[in-house]
This record gives C-alpha cells, sequence and structure tokens, in this order.
C-alpha cells in the first residue's frame, strides 16, 4: 500500500513538473512573440483588427498603428535584399541586434519618464501654447528640428555625450539596423534636451507627442542603406529636406563629411548654423568614427568611448583638465595635440582649396 502512495505521489510531482515545463514553454512563446510583435510594431494594428472596430484606424492611434510597421518591414526588406546582391552587411546587423536586445533589457529598469517630467517642470513658463492645428504643426516641426539639432550638436560637440552617442556612429557600413543601435541612456538624456526646449517654446504636449512620432519614423528612414536605395537623395527632395543621402553624409568619417547635418527632417538649422553638408559622387564614403573601433565587438561598440574617457580622465593633471576631457569636444587634449572634428575638417577644405 506504501509503495503504491509511493508511485502515486511520484507520478503526481512528475506531472506537476511537466505542467509547469509546459506553462513555462508556453510563457517563453509568449514572450518572444510579444518580443517579435513590439519589434515589428505590430502590436497596435493586430490589437484593433481582433477589436472588429476598423474606424480606429482613422484615430491618431489608429493611423500610429498602420505607420508603425513600415520601418521594421523595411529592415527586413533591406537584410533580404543584401542577401541578394551578396552585401549582406552580417557584423552590422549582428551587433545592432545584440545592442536592440540589451537595450530592452536594460530599459525596463530605466525610467521612461524624462518627457513627463521636463513637460510638468517647463510647460507653466512657456509665453504661448500651441492647438493642434496645420500651422501649429509646421512651427512644431520647425522647432523640434531645433531642439534636435542642439541635442545632437552637442553629442558631437561634447565627449561625455558623445560617449552615449558614438555607439550609433560605430558601424562601418549603412542600414536600417544602425536606427536601433544607441547607448541605452541616449535616448533619455535627448528627450530632456529636446522636450525642454519644445515645452518652453510653447509647444503643447499633444502636439509634441505627434511631432516627435513623425520625425521619431523619418529618423528611421534616413538610415536607409545602398541595399535597399542606391541614391540616396530622393530627386528634388533633397533640396527641401534631409535625405538618406544627407544622413550618409553625416555617418562619415571622411574629413570632409565629419559632423555635419546634424538635422533629423527639415535641414533648415544645418543650413542657418553652416554645418549643412551635401554628398560628393566623386567621394566614396567611409562610415564610421575616428578611432580605431573593432566595429564587430559589441563591447567596444557599447562601451569603447566610454574606457578612452576614463582612461584620459585617469592620466590627466589637475581636476581643471579633468573636467575638460569630460565636457570638450572629442580629440581635445591636455598637452595642446588637439585633433578634433572641427580641425580635421578645417585642415581638409584649406587644403582642398589650396589645390
Amino acid at each position: 500500500m506504501c509503495k503504491i502512495g509511493y508511485v502515486e505521489n511520484t507520478l503526481f510531482s512528475l506531472n506537476s513538473i511537466i505542467f509547469k515545463l509546459k506553462k513555462f514553454q508556453v510563457e517563453i512563446l509568449e514572450t518572444l512573440w510579444h518580443e517579435i510583435a513590439f519589434f515589428l510594431g505590430i502590436t497596435n494594428f493586430f490589437q484593433i483588427l481582433s477589436s472588429g472596430d476598423y474606424s480606429s484606424f482613422l484615430t491618431y492611434d489608429g493611423i500610429v498603428a498602420i505607420i508603425s510597421p513600415i520601418v521594421p518591414l523595411l529592415l527586413l526588406l533591406e537584410f533580404i535584399m543584401g542577401m541578394v546582391h551578396k552585401k549582406p552587411q552580417t557584423k552590422v546587423y549582428q551587433t545592432a541586434f545584440l545592442i536592440y536586445i540589451f537595450n530592452r533589457f536594460i530599459g525596463r529598469f530605466v525610467g521612461i519618464a524624462m518627457i513627463t517630467i521636463c513637460i510638468g517642470i517647463f510647460q507653466k513658463y512657456a509665453p504661448f501654447q500651441t492647438t493642434m492645428t496645420w500651422y501649429w504643426f509646421i512651427y512644431g516641426n520647425i522647432i523640434f528640428e531645433l531642439a534636435h539639432f542642439v541635442y545632437h550638436y552637442l553629442a558631437h560637440k561634447v565627449r561625455l555625450f558623445w560617449c552615449l552617442h558614438s555607439t550609433h556612429h560605430a558601424s562601418e557600413q549603412m542600414n536600417l539596423s544602425v536606427a536601433h543601435a544607441h547607448f541605452f541612456l541616449e535616448y533619455p538624456v535627448a528627450d530632456v534636451i529636446r522636450t525642454t526646449i519644445c515645452i518652453i517654446l510653447g509647444m503643447h504636449p499633444e502636439l509634441l507627442f505627434v511631432v516627435m512620432f513623425v520625425n521619431g519614423t523619418y529618423g528611421f528612414f534616413i538610415h536607409a542603406g545602398e541595399n535597399i536605395m542606391k541614391d540616396g537623395r530622393m530627386g528634388f527632395l533633397n533640396k527641401l529636406i534631409l535625405t538618406p543621402s544627407h544622413h550618409r553624409v553625416h555617418h562619415a568619417r571622411n574629413p570632409l563629411y565629419i559632423d555635419t547635418n546634424y538635422c533629423n527632417l527639415l535641414n533648415i538649422w544645418d543650413k542657418v548654423f553652416k554645418t549643412y553638408q551635401d554628398e560628393h559622387t566623386e567621394i566614396d564614403i567611409e562610415y564610421g568614427i575616428t578611432r580605431k573601433i573593432n566595429s564587430g565587438n559589441f563591447v567596444d561598440v557599447y562601451f569603447g568611448e566610454f574606457i578612452a574617457l576614463f582612461k584620459d580622465v585617469v592620466k590627466a593633471p589637475g581636476i581643471k583638465n579633468k573636467l575638460a576631457y569630460i565636457f570638450y569636444p572629442p580629440g581635445w587634449d591636455h598637452k595642446g595635440n588637439h585633433n578634433t572634428a572641427k580641425m580635421i575638417r578645417d585642415e581638409y577644405i584649406v587644403q582642398q582649396v589650396q589645390e
């Protein structure tokens, strides 16, 4: 009788374990599906489809649900075209994918309330408030572009910010996966700067979110590489807005191209502040950063600039020099052997004029 009881208990335990394993497998598959759906931007789209209320597609959330999957699907198309053209750029996709996964994991433990906090603090100081009209939408895009320019400029000119931003520039090839390659703290810092400027200049939060969505979606598109768009100039639009051609220039380390084209959609502010640069067909673009880097190494791409900054700060004499390494442009040297992007570009332009 005891043996029967023992066998029954054992079978019960085994069944319980099997049940838990199956439940765990289901949870893993569900989590995997949610992550894939999140990456592809199709979660809200399928929610609206399953609800049967197709009129929701005419609302703001519905429009977002339709537009959100476009860039991820373009990324998949680009990857397939790369395989077809035998230019797979595997190293770029692999590193970008690892960064995306790492950021998703870390992002679960990092507050994403920066925009809300900035709105709460600075909205009361705005001299006026916009509304959801077409003319304020134009105003909002111009102002957001200014805010983006300010952050993006600082990201290249302040070394600490460059440490956050360099991950995005490390790739030695250009494709849509590069848009996902960011240090996890870069977006919160960028959002604090951009949101503060926009809110102080009167953008209503509702309008800000719309403009951010439009600019964010277009910001992914301008990373399109040659596998999906051979000529990134987009015809006459190259004179009116920022195109993939302009952004390829921005990601280049060529002396003429370095630290130019900071805008995202409207290149008006690059022209105002004289950081605008067209692509020259006779110059082959060299992507990446000036520091020697293994662009296929996750640690070097993600933490390499922080490690280099740490070494410079440690060896620098005195607090003044240590702070200078942190807040002065990349390439600044306490011994006077400066090699900043501005110096590299200015020297190249002078040489071209002399020749």
